[in-house]
């Protein structure tokens, strides 16, 4: 993995639009000030939103049971059980 290239305070301010380009692209940057590191430009990374079936069944796998009427019993605890009228306030 190749380092960081360093760009200068002075560098991001005259040349945001470029170096926001390249971070966009995937470029990650070291920022200094007076020769000092002071930060870094990196990408955020992004979401999934797909998963394939195949990764899915692979993770639904390994994941441990579900016990239906515990989760029932959680909902009931947590749900309010009264229904509201709202013409009734």
């Amino acid at each position: 993995m190749s380092a960081q290239p360093e760009i200068t305070e002075r560098d991001l301010r005259s040349r945001s639009k470029e170096i926001m380009d390249a971070v966009q692209g995937g470029q990650s940057f070291t920022v200094t000030r007076d020769g000092h590191q002071i930060g870094e430009l990196i990408p955020l990374r992004r979401r999934r939103r797909f998963v394939p079936r195949s990764e899915f069944a692979a993770m639904s796998r390994t994941a441990s049971d579900v016990s239906l009427e515990a989760f029932r019993s959680d909902q009931d605890a947590t749900a309010e059980q009264e229904t509201d009228d709202p013409y009734g306030r």
